[in-house]
This record gives structure tokens, C-alpha cells and sequence, in this order.
């Protein structure tokens, strides 16, 4: 199944319990969800990932050659 499709299963599942209408809606937002999840979360692990190997890097530097004087 693709992330879509469990996105608006989900979503619609959600929605139903509240039973004041359909599920239709809820799948909807459900699959919308989904789909902006699958570009977004990527794209904040890759900073996330790569603002730690700066900042480690940033660490390794100064112990190696002590700290800069500001």
C-alpha cells in the first residue's frame, strides 16, 4: 500500500469517530497529509542531519586547535 492510500485510510478512520458525517473528508486531509509528509519529512531529516555533522564538526575543530578568540 502506498503511504497515500494508508494516509486517507487513516484520516477516514479518525474522521469516523466523530459520526457527525462521512469519512470522505477525513480521507481526503488524510491523504493530503500524507503526500506533503513524504516531501517534508525528508527534507527536515536531511537539516537536521546535516546541521549536526556542522556543528560536530565545528566541536572537532576546536579541540583540535583550541578555541578562536571573538
Amino acid at each position: 500500500m502506498s503511504a497515500t492510500t494508508i494516509g486517507a485510510l487513516i484520516g477516514g478512520a479518525i474522521d469516523s469517530l466523530s459520526g457527525d458525517d462521512g469519512v470522505a473528508d477525513g480521507a481526503i486531509i488524510g491523504a493530503v497529509t500524507a503526500n506533503v509528509l513524504k516531501v517534508v519529512l525528508p527534507i527536515a531529516v536531511t537539516y537536521a542531519v546535516g546541521w549536526a555533522v556542522l556543528r560536530g564538526a565545528a566541536e572537532l575543530r576546536n579541540q583540535v586547535f583550541g578555541k578562536e578568540q571573538a
